[in-house]
This record gives structure tokens, C-alpha cells and sequence, in this order.
């Protein structure tokens, strides 16, 4: 920073300053001090500019990235619905698989009791079938024996 080397300037010239005998007085270049003080007036504005453009992007930055983190933040609980979201899903969906699993176990129990029922009425049927026929054939032989 320009300015603060011309302060040090104005600085070293005051100590460096010849003093006057019994006081606290210094007798300096009047012309070289107002010289530098013009060159601290021409250059502040400059660095004042400059701090201002400072403060104004610091400033920047910093809203930059509260955006920035609030984005992050929102996205975040974006995401967390939507797991929690896709959980319930996917819950709803075992839940569901689960009950269609059981009816089917059910039915298949159903068919299969009924198989079993029909396929017995059926041997019955064809076990009578087969008494009435076996009382035929005996029948006959107790017929054929007698002849």
C-alpha cells in the first residue's frame, strides 16, 4: 500500500527531524512534508476505492456461498424425503408382495385340498365300480361252478 510507505516516510522525517535546544519542537522540511502529504491525499482515494471493492467482494463471497450452503442444505433435505420417501415405498411394496405371497399360498393350499377331493371321489367312484364288478365275476363263477 502506497499510502502507509508515504506515512513511514512522514514518520522517519519527524525523528530524523534536527530538534529545538529546551523543547519538544522539531524543525523539519515544511516543503517535503506537504509533498508527501499531497501524495497521501492523491493516493487515497485510489486505496480507499480499493478497500471499498474489497469490502463489496468479501461481501459477495460471502453471500456467494450462504447461497451457496443453503442450496447444499435444501438439496440435502431433498434427498433425505426422498429416502424416506422411497423407504415407505419400498416397505409398502414387501408389504404388499408379502400379503399377495400368502393369498397364493392360500389358493395353492385351496387347489391342492381340492385335487386331493377330487381325485378321491374319483377312486371311490372307481373303487365302487370295481366292487360292483368284482360281485359280477363272482357272480358268474358261483354260476359257472354250478354248471
Amino acid at each position: 500500500m502506497e499510502i502507509l510507505n508515504l506515512l513511514e516516510q512522514l514518520e522517519d522525517i519527524i525523528e530524523e527531524a534536527s530538534k529545538v535546544p529546551m523543547s519538544n519542537k522539531a524543525i523539519i522540511n515544511k516543503e517535503e512534508v506537504l509533498e508527501i502529504i499531497t501524495d497521501i491525499r492523491l493516493n487515497l482515494p485510489d486505496e480507499i476505492k480499493q478497500a471499498a471493492w474489497i469490502k463489496k467482494e468479501r461481501q459477495r463471497i460471502l453471500e456467494e456461498t450462504q447461497s451457496e450452503a443453503n442450496k447444499i442444505l435444501n438439496d440435502a433435505k431433498d434427498r433425505q424425503s426422498y429416502l424416506i420417501d422411497d423407504h415407505e415405498l419400498t416397505k409398502k411394496a414387501e408389504q404388499k408382495a408379502f400379503e399377495i405371497e400368502e393369498r397364493a399360498k392360500k389358493k395353492a393350499q385351496e387347489i391342492r385340498s381340492g385335487t386331493y377331493n377330487y381325485c378321491d371321489k374319483l377312486l371311490g367312484r372307481t373303487q365302487d365300480s370295481l366292487e360292483e364288478m368284482l360281485e359280477v365275476v363272482v357272480k358268474n363263477r358261483d354260476e359257472v361252478k354250478k354248471i
